[in-house]
């Protein structure tokens, strides 16, 4: 029986979505997965914005339902960390007991990101623990993301594969997929 994989990951969100999805999905497949992600399926019609993104939440949830097990793009998203609904769809997955596998463009960890929000400016209270200008403790363990993402893959047997694509190319560089999905066949197929 074929392995669904979900597809998890800000690239909705570009120019050319349809065309990375369909790369990405191109790609599943030859590993020897079935693909699906966001953008696969029509979106029932809604009279309000609202019930439109609500549509849109129930098909991508029965999807993930539906899915096997995740690969998400963590690459930063519009700020220090990774897209907001890439988390929420990471978060579903892990609460499922599905497998989890992610990777990320961008080489420098969470805690280094932080730190360049706060330009490179912080203390260190009487437990070491860095802070912010703002007083915010700044999480420091040497991951990918927030804890909660990357510790609840490693937990749960996947992997984060960290790389470093040109600034361009953030969304668009297919190196770490590539590697996150022969690791996933390995360990699933």
């Amino acid at each position: 029986m074929p392995v669904k994989i979900y597809l998890a990951g800000p690239e909705v969100f570009l120019s050319n979505a349809r065309e990375m999805l369909d790369v990405k999905a191109a790609l599943a497949r030859e590993a020897g997965f079935t693909p699906i992600s966001p953008g696969d399926l029509l979106i029932p019609p809604a009279d309000t914005k609202i019930e439109h993104g609500c549509n849109i939440n129930a098909v991508d949830e029965q999807m993930m339902i539906e899915a096997d097990a995740v690969i998400a793009n963590l690459t930063p998203f519009r700020g220090i960390a990774a897209d907001t609904g890439t988390s929420y769809e990471l978060g579903f997955m892990c609460a499922l007991g599905k497998p989890v596998f992610a990777y990320t463009n961008v080489a420098a960890n969470h805690f280094t990101r932080i730190m360049r929000y706060y330009g490179d400016v912080s203390t260190q209270d009487e437990t070491g623990r860095y802070r912010g200008a703002d007083g915010l403790s700044i999480e420091n363990f040497d991951m990918a993301d927030n804890l909660m993402l990357h510790g609840g893959i490693v937990r749960r047997g996947g992997v984060v594969v960290v790389s470093d694509a040109p600034a361009d190319a953030l969304y668009t560089d297919l190196t770490a997929f590539k590697e996150c999905l022969a690791i996933a066949a390995r360990k699933l197929l």
